[in-house]
């Protein structure tokens, strides 16, 4: 638990301590207090269409600028896989007043950490800098954001970059890939949904630098971008240089999104993916989630933190204590973030590797003991998974400003409401244990759920 959940829970502590003591002093019953954060939110767009979130808070002198960008791997274009993510690293090679790599060295000499990654449904670029460079972080934003040095050499370098980091991390690992990039591509039927979201080789190396210019100009304008600022600052000082660098920035023609809907799935989906280098067998299943922000999606949240987060889990005590088929497991919805950061079709997954001798089908017996047994649910095992959840949440809106500046900034972008992050909670509270039910009988059946099992028998 880190310095703000400690802080966090002494103040609520205390309150809880004082609405008891008042109110044995009046005889009369104290009411439940409303012990929620509130995270500060102040929320405007600029004439370019740039939404704009600052969150301030003093705790410590720095800040983070956050600039997420509405495109993912999800609508990059057809034939040109992994463009978006090839584009993400374009954004390093150079702006009108920063050379090649010079951003990078920017943020670091003033004592800075910075990175950037490609999502579902945004591309995103971060730095934390000590509270009196914010100005420095916000003109270097900017400066790439109003034009990049789109020269064929950079291009051909970062095309040669991406391929071996799909050779390392993919081609040449064991399981490489397994889960986050393979599950999309069996459990989902819209090509946009599941194509190779880090990119076919002759895709990357068919990108044209028409294709990298037209794409720019596209899908990196401020129109189509949420700025997030959050920590140590002065409002109007913030304002003032966020005003001054990218007011002048036009807006684009953004293109129609295109349909990313997903059918209602009818019947379970079996795969096997043969890799080489693994040693022992692995098994992901997988469910598809409710829309995001229903009732029932909620309820995932919930149900998440029942079956697979933590030693106390249903499918940890099954699969690890009991059975003792494997050492570790994985779970969560969106693997590539959270449960809050995508905007479109997800799964909810849990993934292990297991001993050979131990056949694929008594995980899944497992697995389906495990959401049976939710047909029981209480109030008490509901309000055991939001104090889980809880956890979870503080610990991100806590650290050095980054978790809480992608929650506001993705909001902003999906929602047009970054004040929603003061909502969570309330909305995980008015889950019952029947909505619990129904969307386990919905979402948590058979049909609705595709299983990826990775045989290394091809390596023998």
């Amino acid at each position: 638990m880190n310095y703000f959940s400690i802080s966090l829970a002494r103040k609520m502590t205390c309150a809880l301590l004082a609405a008891a003591f008042l109110a044995a002093c009046s005889g009369k019953k104290s009411e439940e207090p409303d012990n929620s954060f509130k995270v500060p939110v102040e929320y405007y767009k600029l004439k370019n269409g740039l939404k704009v979130v600052l969150s301030q808070d003093k705790t410590a002198p720095t800040v983070a600028v956050a600039v997420y960008y509405n495109i993912g791997f999800r609508i990059e274009p057809k034939d040109r896989t992994g463009f978006a993510h090839l584009f993400e690293h374009m954004m390093f090679q150079g702006s009108e007043n920063l050379g090649k790599m010079e951003f990078i060295k920017l943020v670091q000499q003033n004592g800075g950490i910075l990175n950037g990654s490609t999502r579902f449904d945004f591309t995103n670029y971060f730095e934390v800098m000590p509270a009196h460079k914010l100005e420095t972080a916000l003109w270097a934003e900017a400066d790439r954001m109003k034009g990049l040095a789109i020269t064929q050499d950079n291009l051909t370098n970062q095309q040669g970059v991406v391929k071996n980091e799909v050779k390392v991390n993919v081609l040449n690992q064991p399981y490489g890939g397994f889960p986050w990039l393979d599950m999309p591509q069996y459990a989902n039927e819209n090509w946009f949904n599941a194509h190779n979201f880090y990119g076919d080789l002759a895709d990357l190396d068919s990108a044209k630098l028409e294709d990298v210019n037209s794409f720019f100009k596209t899908y990196y304008a401020p129109n189509n971008a949420a700025l997030a600022v959050v920590g140590d600052f002065e409002m109007e000082e913030a304002k003032k240089w966020i005003a001054q660098y990218f007011d002048q920035i036009p807006s684009s023609t953004l293109p129609a999104k295109p349909d990313i809907s997903e059918p209602r799935q009818e019947a379970e989906k079996r795969k096997t993916k043969e890799d080489k280098l693994a040693n022992k067998p692995a098994i992901a299943i997988a469910y598809k989630m409710p829309e995001r922000n229903t009732p029932e999606y909620y309820a995932m949240g919930l149900i998440d933190q029942m079956l697979v987060q933590g030693q106390d889990s249903k499918l940890y005590n099954k699969l690890v204590q009991e059975k003792g088929y494997t050492g570790n497991l994985s779970g969560g919805i969106n693997y590539l973030g959270n449960m809050y950061n995508y905007n479109g079709p997800m799964v909810w997954m849990a993934d292990l590797i297991y001993d050979a001798t131990v056949p694929a089908d008594s995980i899944i017996r497992e697995f389906d003991r495990s959401i049976a047994e939710l047909a029981d649910v209480t109030k008490e095992d509901t309000d055991l998974a939001i104090i889980k959840l809880r956890s979870d949440l503080y610990s991100t809106l806590g650290g050095n400003g980054i978790g809480r500046a992608d929650l506001l900034a993705s909001f902003a972008l999906f929602d047009d409401d970054p004040s929603r992050i003061n909502s969570i909670e309330s909305e995980f509270k008015k889950i019952t244990p029947e909505v619990i039910k129904k969307t386990v009988a919905e979402y948590l059946r058979p049909t609705n759920r595709t299983i990826l099992i990775v045989d290394p028998k091809a390596a023998q």
